[in-house]
C-alpha cells in the first residue's frame, strides 16, 4: 500500500505545481489585454481562447476516460 500513497502523494505535488504555473500563465495573456501597450483583433482573442479552452477539455476528457475505466473494471455482486 506504500507505493499508492506515494502514487497519491506524487500526483498532488505535480497538480499543485503544474496548476499553479497554467494560472500564472493565464493571468499573463490577460496581461495583454492592455491596448496602452498591444494592438490585437476580436479574432485573434477568439482564437486564443478557443485553443485553451479545446487544451483544456481534452485535459479533462483524459480524467473522465480514466475515471470511466475506473469504475467499469469495478465487478460486484
Amino acid at each position: 500500500m506504500g507505493s499508492l500513497r506515494g502514487k497519491d502523494d506524487k500526483f498532488r505535488e505535480l497538480a499543485e505545481n503544474r496548476v499553479n504555473k497554467a494560472i500564472k500563465m493565464v493571468e499573463l495573456i490577460g496581461n495583454l489585454s492592455s491596448t496602452r501597450n498591444y494592438s490585437y483583433s476580436e479574432e485573434e482573442v477568439k482564437k486564443i481562447f478557443r485553443h485553451l479552452e479545446g487544451s483544456v477539455a481534452k485535459a479533462k476528457s483524459k480524467f473522465t476516460e480514466q475515471l470511466a475505466k475506473k469504475k467499469a473494471d469495478k465487478f460486484k455482486l
